[in-house]
């Protein structure tokens, strides 16, 4: 059944979910404060990798990455045909270095139990290591490689999805300042600082590092926070690093414009984007243990973007309490990029009464 949809909050979660759930029929209106994409998610480094950035245990988090991951090479085809615009979506594949023979155990540990869900992986030594990557220091004694992991660009991407949302007929309404819920009980009613209304059958909140200030409205607990994250970048020459490359500190990321992304340094400064000297050498005294090229090499560029993190790490994904019409897709932290897909795929099926692919409760947002 169609039905009529705002969605609270121009970022990749709330542009990807106006683009699914636009795409299957409904009527979206997209409202964001400032900006589509202009805070977390096009400071984003792009890494779809959550085999890398999941090491412990498989929980449900892990398969929520797993599925969006697979989701991708479809999505992203479909993102570029819907927007008649092109980006790097680059399947390059990633490294996950260690230096210690004790670390080994840890990667046997992860390659076994992620090989259960068919994830490719395979530990990789010595010359094998460096004809992948010449440059990785010598003090690298194994890696696990990861052939699936990929990274788009996330400015492209994230552009890319509202135009995307525009062209399939979403209206996007954004630099609004301020946008305030007046009802949600019965009726969803919403109303921007200029005294422009908007009202829907639905509400989906997607505003990222900002759904706490949701909190008075709807009498729950939302604990999402802010944790600043600084990147900066390197030129260098194209095909000087294949791959991505994780290490114990951070990870560089190769882009085809011939820049090498370095992240991330976190800490908490509250709604605050400026970057930092310490946040940045923070970064610049580990890579250089990765490749040692990047000694006494300057990054040429350096900014910051606020990480929307829940209290505990996992984002929340599905319907308020005893209020099916409203629905969070908010605190995905450092994996919005990753997640959207599948954020968006689970919000649309919601909408549409359908069960998910996989266990929600771990982001059921009603649990604090």
């Amino acid at each position: 059944m169609k039905e009529s949809i705002i969605i609270l909050g121009g970022g990749v979660i709330g542009l990807a979910a106006a683009f699914e759930c636009r795409r299957r029929g409904h009527d979206v209106t997209l409202l964001e404060k400032v900006s589509c994409g202009g805070q977390a998610s096009g400071a984003a480094a792009g890494m779809l990798a959550p085999f890398s950035e999941i090491e412990e245990d498989p929980d449900d988090f892990f398969r929520l990455g797993l599925r969006s991951l697979r989701l991708y090479s479809q999505w992203i085809e479909d993102v570029k045909k819907n927007s008649e615009t092109n980006f790097e979506f680059s399947n390059s594949g990633s490294l996950h270095v260690v230096y210690h023979e004790a670390d080994l155990l840890s990667l046997e540990s992860r390659q076994r139990w992620q090989g259960e869900f068919g994830v490719e992986a395979e530990i990789i030594k010595g010359r094998e290591l460096f004809d992948l990557e010449p440059k990785l220091s010598k003090d690298v004694i194994a890696a696990m490689r990861y052939p699936e992991e990929s990274h788009v660009y996330a400015p492209g991407y994230v552009k890319a999805l509202e135009e995307a949302c525009r062209n399939l007929g979403v209206t996007i309404k954004d630099h609004l300042e301020e946008v305030t819920v007046k009802e949600w009980e019965s009726a969803v009613l919403l109303q921007a600082k200029n005294g422009e209304t908007f009202t829907a059958d639905k509400l989906v909140i997607s505003s990222g590092a900002w759904a706490k200030e949701m909190e008075n409205v709807f009498q729950m607990n939302i604990p999402i926070v802010p944790i600043r994250g600084q990147i900066c970048a390197y030129e260098i020459n194209n095909g000087e690093v294949q791959h991505i490359v994780y290490s114990p500190q951070g990870y560089l990321v190769p882009k085809e414009n011939g820049s090498l992304i370095n992240g991330a340094s976190e800490d908490i400064a509250g709604f605050n984007t400026e970057v930092t000297k310490k946040g940045i050498d923070r970064l610049v005294k580990w890579n250089k243990n990765v490749f040692p090229f990047l000694e006494g090499k300057e990054p040429f560029h350096s900014w910051a973007g606020l990480r929307p993190a829940t209290q505990d790490g996992y984002p929340l994904i599905g319907k308020k309490k005893e209020a099916a019409h409203i629905i969070f897709a908010a605190g995905h932290y450092r994996n919005g990029i990753l997640l959207s897909p599948v954020t968006a795929e689970i919000v649309a099926d919601t909408i549409d009464g359908k069960e998910a692919e996989i266990p929600l409760h771990l982001f059921d947002p009603n649990r604090f």
